[in-house]
């Protein structure tokens, strides 16, 4: 398990940050249960030999799409973050979480009500992990929270924390993999009802590899989950 801060992928994302890879590593041979960083790990304040940074200001970096910016085993690097995260103040982090219960005792001595750089997003595959992980992100002294729906397993509702006013966006996918799990259409369009109904920006990010609709699965290779999710035109930014 790789811990490199910086990749990952998102609609909105010029630059990216991926903290610890999970599937890919059986690619090379490698141990997922090993935590170790790479040689990008310092790429958020790596510059070029003109002075200029490779990630440049105003872009967007999202953490850790394929792992979890608060795993318990990147503890001893991850202050090293929090310094080049604060050091880069015009670039904007997405921190991707399903351990927000960490997230006071993983946050800078200076984080204060938090850095006006950072969104933090908690995750939710289900009601359970919702009703678990949603409170938690609401009170917690952050200045950005998104919510992420993925892979959604079962229909949600996360209305009472969206009446909060402080969810920024709600972003819902499937499950890719040869495993996957299905995902239902209605699942996203009450998700999408419910972002309407309290004026949260809503973005159907990808349908999965398995994608109920209409009483019908369809079976969908993953260089066009993405491409499907966009052409249902639900998506509210």
């Amino acid at each position: 398990m790789i811990w490199n801060p910086w990749h990952g992928c998102h609609k909105k994302s010029a630059g990216c940050l991926n903290c610890y890879m999970f599937r890919r590593d059986s690619l090379y041979d490698k141990d997922s249960n090993i935590v170790t960083k790479t040689k990008d790990f310092n790429l958020a304040t790596k510059k070029h030999r003109d002075g200029s940074f490779y990630i440049k200001d105003g872009e967007v970096v999202y953490t850790c799409m394929t792992s979890d910016f608060f795993i318990e085993e990147a503890d001893a690097w991850r202050s090293d973050i929090w310094q080049m995260i604060k050091a880069r103040s015009n670039v904007h982090f997405y921190i991707i979480t399903k351990r927000i219960e960490r997230f006071r005792e993983c946050i800078p001595s200076d984080w204060g009500n938090g850095y006006p750089n950072v969104t933090v997003c908690a995750t939710c595959e289900n009601q359970e992990m919702a009703d678990e992980r949603l409170p938690l992100l609401l009170s917690l002294p952050i200045k950005h929270k998104e919510i992420i729906a993925e892979p959604i397993l079962e229909e949600i509702n996360i209305e009472k924390y969206l009446q909060s006013g402080k969810i920024e966006q709600v972003t819902v996918g499937g499950e890719s993999g040869e495993k996957a799990r299905v995902c239902d259409y209605k699942w996203i369009l009450s998700l999408k009802s419910q972002c309407e109904r309290n004026k949260v920006p809503f973005y159907f990010k990808q349908t999965g590899a398995k994608f109920l609709k209409d009483g019908k699965i369809y079976n969908i290779p993953r260089y066009e989950q993405l491409k499907q999710a966009n052409k249902s035109g639900i998506s509210t930014i």
